[in-house]
């Protein structure tokens, strides 16, 4: 399996990726909202797009549909419930349906409502598992659920789904916010030594060559994981002073996900 990550460098700075085949060439589009570039990398590397995947219905991630359609003819993927809101769709997916890419490549779909309830994130059957994880899941952060979610479905599939994959997964998110998202880090645990190290080392760096995080990277510098730091419940405890003395990891959740609402 080959990864292309895409970077948009638009306002809402997206990553758009294609997954491809070694031995065919055939690649799945995600997410391709800027058609022009997925369609320019696919020429260079000599791919042919057979399929798109939508792992939610916002525009900043079907917007480039109809255009690679139209260049490439290639069948439009997305959520089963997502068809109302995603026209087009070819095929719809369910929790543990498996895409097929070419000869070699498998991705398992996963059901992820939170930030829309129409979710999916596809994990690769690789010896090096990687999670497209759309607005679901971001590089030490997690998706808001303003347009279509809800936070107890979002922690559902932290808590129940990602925090329970391979630690050795690679993240690739539908977003670069891994600056703002680690700020966040620090602002609830300002003793997180490593999301102190990891924001000097992304503060700067070029979306065209990211940073790839593991979910192992993740559960030490992402306040979504870290529900059990005595820290991150003490400052949680002065925005919430009514917060319970053990608070549950939903409660947890749930109160930070209300904060980074507003951050």
């Amino acid at each position: 399996m080959i990864v292309e990550q895409i970077w948009t460098a638009n306002s809402y700075r997206n990553f758009n990726y294609l997954i491809a085949c070694p031995e065919s060439g055939e690649a799945l589009a995600v997410d391709p909202l800027d058609h022009e570039k997925c369609l320019a990398v696919a020429k260079q590397r000599g791919w042919s797009v057979t399929q798109i995947l939508n792992t939610h219905e916002h525009g900043d991630h079907t917007g480039g549909n109809r255009a690679m359609v139209a260049a490439t003819g290639a069948k439009l993927l997305a959520h089963k419930n997502a068809g109302q809101r995603i026209p087009g769709v070819d095929r719809g997916l369910g929790a543990g349906d498996v895409i097929k890419i070419g000869k070699t490549v498998e991705l398992e779909v996963l059901d992820t409502p939170g930030h829309t309830m129409s979710h999916v994130c596809v994990l690769s059957h690789t010896d090096t598992p990687a999670l497209f994880c759309g607005d679901t899941l971001f590089n030490a952060g997690a998706g808001n659920c303003h347009n279509g979610g809800h936070p107890n479905e979002l922690y559902q599939t932290f808590a129940n789904q990602l925090a329970k994959l391979p630690d050795t997964t690679l993240v690739y998110p539908g977003h670069d916010y891994i600056s703002n998202n680690l700020g966040f880090t620090l602002s609830r645990e300002p003793d997180n030594k490593t999301a102190q190290r990891m924001l000097g080392q992304v503060r700067d760096q070029d979306p065209k060559h990211a940073l790839v995080t593991t979910l192992a990277l993740e559960k030490q510098i992402n306040t979504f994981f870290r529900l059990h730091s005595p820290t991150v419940i003490g400052k949680l405890r002065e925005a919430f002073p009514d917060l319970p003395e053990n608070p549950d990891e939903k409660t947890v959740f749930i109160k930070l996900r209300e904060l980074r609402n507003s951050w």
